[in-house]
């Protein structure tokens, strides 16, 4: 029989403020469809979307990236797309008529993303203020027979992961013991009681990602299956077993699996090991001003943090690579699927290695997500109707600064007052980056636009500047949901 059209079934549970029932009206559609996602679908042409998001990934990250790895005047396989445009990140604070807050956390970003709403910081997939339930484009997708994948170096609970797939009011309830009270060093964060199981809520995101209809699920996380499920004896890991899923924790698993099947790979406690660290450890590092100095900002002399080498983490041999996990979630969502899928592929240490002042981990992980963006266009190259979309949730800390500064002919003491790390790059040039957005132990996120990059399918479908809700709406227009 011909394929249903489910636009005018879907079309309420798109809007940015869909109530839970209707979410119970989706999963009843998606158990009656996703059955056969091989059913006869004569005349239709599959299509699929490859969303690639590297977290905190603005255009300083790029730049910094692109000049260590391929040098000044070379290009990432980033740089070669034929569509590049801008994206405005929207945020508002926890009412429900919330004023604009100016800088994003993931949470929210991968929200607007994921669902086309805007919503406050730490929510995911739920509206700021009222806590409504918001339909992500993977349930959407499910619904209507696509098959779905998640791919993350994060853990799969993590913000962005957490927000296609989940529905929780506070992005730290990633398992059954971190629904309520959630401290750190005795700071209370939060927490999510009113979506407790017991309190008629969906439970932690790591027990809804095991009761979830996604196909692939791959990346870290696994210390957040290891709890008992809420009111019962089983760890989540388990549910997932029941659920239909194949678990997998090593690099030698993921590489023995061949589809059919349902997978989710665990393959760290939590976020996965970066390919590249700063040797011996280092970070960025403040400057040293001498004592004179101290008395006077234009006397005296100032030691800047000596010169550093990137090198490769022994421990990211222990996992499998971004760009291996993406190959077997293509395999695997592929494999004999006349109607399609939708992947959201996550490079998310650029982010949390900008957090902590490494640009060295930064840089492997966007080499990751290049390596991973080689795969996604491999497979759109031979299945012409896949959009590639490359983007960022939000924009970081990192700054590409001068390694001598402009000003120092001057007889003055220059340095910057954040903490910088000055690279020796493969052209034998320093590459100094800087990191200045607080004096606590983490940096934070930034404000700026972000850049998106598409294949040639982007072509007609990406504005030459969108504001993040409006990708949902691309993608969702381009599945046809």
């Amino acid at each position: 029989m011909p394929y249903p059209n489910p636009r005018s079934v879907l079309v309420a549970l798109a809007t940015p403020f869909a109530l839970p029932a209707f979410l119970v009206l989706l999963l009843t559609i998606s158990a009656a469809w996703g059955e056969d996602t091989n059913m006869d679908t004569t005349g239709y042409t599959p299509r699929a979307v490859i969303l690639i998001i590297g977290d905190g990934m603005d255009d300083q990250q790029i730049s910094i990236a692109r000049n260590y790895l391929k040098g000044a005047a070379g290009k990432l396989l980033l740089d070669t797309l034929p569509v590049r445009s801008a994206v405005g990140v929207l945020t508002v604070e926890d009412t429900v008529d919330g004023r604009p807050i100016y800088v994003a956390d993931s949470a929210n970003t991968a929200t607007s993303i994921a669902t086309g709403a805007i919503t406050s910081r730490g929510r995911i997939a739920t509206t700021a203020g009222s806590d409504r339930d918001l339909v992500t484009i993977i349930e959407l997708a499910s619904a209507a027979g696509y098959r779905t994948g998640i791919v993350t170096t994060a853990s799969v609970t993590d913000a962005t992961p957490a927000a296609f797939a989940s529905h929780v009011n506070f992005r730290l309830c990633e398992n059954p013991d971190a629904m309520v009270d959630i401290h750190y060093k005795s700071v209370y964060l939060g927490g999510c009681p009113d979506d407790l199981k017991a309190n008629g809520g969906p439970g932690s995101i790591a027990e809804q990602l095991a009761s979830s209809g996604i196909d692939v699920i791959l990346g870290g996380g696994r210390k957040h299956f290891e709890p008992q499920i809420e009111g019962g004896s089983v760890p989540v890991s388990t549910l997932a077993r029941q659920r239909g899923f194949q678990l997998l924790t090593t690099k030698q698993e993921l590489s023995r699996v061949s589809p059919p099947g349902r997978v989710l790979g665990l393959f760290s406690a939590g976020s996965m090991p970066v390919r590249l660290q700063g040797q011996n450890g280092r970070q960025a590092e403040e400057a040293e001003p001498s004592l004179l100095n101290h008395l006077h900002d234009y006397i005296g002399d100032v030691t800047l943090p000596a010169p550093m080498s990137c090198e490769p983490n022994p421990e990211a041999n222990t996992v499998p690579s971004l760009r291996e996990m993406t190959d077997v979630a293509l395999d695997l969502l592929a494999h004999d699927n006349n109607r399609g899928f939708f992947l959201m592929v996550e490079s998310a240490s650029i982010d949390k290695q900008a957090h902590e002042r490494k640009p060295c981990g930064s840089i492997g992980e966007m080499e990751q997500l290049d390596e991973a963006l080689a795969s996604a266009l491999a497979y759109a190259d031979k299945h012409p109707r896949t959009l590639v979309i490359v983007t960022a949730d939000h924009s970081q800390a990192a700054q590409l600064v001068p390694a001598q500064s402009l000003f120092a002919a001057y007889p003055v003491p220059i340095y910057s007052p954040g903490m910088t790390a000055r690279i020796q790059t493969p052209e034998g040039s320093l590459l100094v980056v800087n990191y200045a957005t607080n004096n606590f132990s983490h940096e934070e996120h930034t404000g700026a636009n972000v850049p998106l990059f598409s294949n040639g399918e982007g072509q007609g479908r990406v504005p030459a500047y969108a504001q993040q809700p409006e990708l949902f709406t691309i993608m969702r227009e381009y599945l046809s949901l």
